[in-house]
């Protein structure tokens, strides 16, 4: 059996919005079976929460957010994609700003954060959204596509006219393991070069080298360097997991995307759920035992039942 988790106490945690630059503390906060990932705005009177779903998706530029207008909650992937990737299914996040801090750039201080808090097995078994079918998506010669598979495996590549970058594939089969150790490290990245526009969109204001790789016209400027030689196509990866996580489920399917982004992503989602012949949602134990093994939390984090 593999049961739905939470997590075994209240955590908080402060950081700043990578966008905002605003200083923001966010709760997660234990919850029942069956209730999912859900979002409150604390700082807004009468906020109500959100849960955590593709179709709740508003606007997706350089960052995926859940909601619009004011009450939205901003830059949600790579949390969503560390509870994801530690299979916590149920967790309500009492927020008061506008955006999820962005920590280091990558998931690696949500995985110290939930492995320090420890993680509740719940007593109901978990179901996985299984891809009978292709769907695809495509856009400016940009696509992402889903495709029956055992387990949840992703293909990504990557294309930036920069010579560290360059072009990057990387074929992940998850693993809550194989995602602690080859994913959640990974973090964000952008160019020198694009500060000034972003930061005229109102983006970018909370971004620094302490939590995002920069490039400029030839090298990397973080004095430490890369955490992978590839790290840029894993945080890909990373965002990914984050936004498909939003279909409410764990995944049995393989995942190919050719220089997507939060967009792309949001848009096969939705397309997959517009496609009921595609899918089919089934209990754990109707999948194959390495599926299940696969999914099973390394013995350095601690699940109590």
């Amino acid at each position: 059996m593999i049961y739905q988790r939470t997590l075994a106490k209240d955590v908080k945690v402060t950081g700043i919005g990578l966008h905002s630059g605003k200083k923001v503390t966010m709760k997660l906060i234990p919850q029942e079976a069956d209730f999912g990932i859900q979002f409150v705005r604390t700082d807004i009177s009468g906020s109500q929460p959100m849960k955590a779903n593709a179709l709740t998706v508003g606007t997706t530029e350089n960052a995926t957010t859940l909601g619009e207008g004011a009450g939205a909650v901003h830059t949600v992937e790579h949390l969503l994609g560390t509870l994801y990737g530690l299979g916590i299914n149920n967790c309500l996040i009492e927020i008061d700003g506008p955006e999820v801090p962005i920590m280091d750039g990558s998931g690696a201080s949500f995985v110290f954060l939930l492995k320090e808090t420890g993680i509740k097995n719940l007593n109901k078994s978990k179901k996985f959204l299984v891809i009978l079918d292709t769907v695809r998506v495509e856009k400016d010669g940009k696509w992402a596509q889903f495709d029956p598979h055992s387990n949840l495996m992703i293909d990504s590549t990557i294309v930036f006219a920069h010579p560290v970058i360059k072009t990057q594939r990387f074929d992940f089969e998850f693993s809550c393991e194989s995602f602690i150790q080859d994913i959640a490290r990974a973090r964000t990245f952008g160019f020198a070069r694009d500060v000034d526009m972003l930061k005229r969109k109102g983006l970018i204001k909370g971004g620094s080298l302490d939590n995002a790789i920069v490039l400029d016209d030839y090298k990397v400027m973080n004095p430490e360097g890369l955490r992978f030689n590839n790290e840029f196509v894993r945080h890909k990866i990373l965002d990914t997991i984050g936004d498909v996580s939003l279909l409410g489920y764990e995944i049995a399917g393989k995942i190919t995307t050719y220089k997507s982004g939060h967009n792309l992503h949001n848009m096969l989602c939705r397309k997959l759920l517009d496609t009921p012949s595609a899918y089919e949602i089934v209990s754990a134990s109707a999948l194959k035992a390495e599926v299940r093994e696969a999914h099973k939390l390394p013995q350095f984090i601690t699940v109590s039942h």
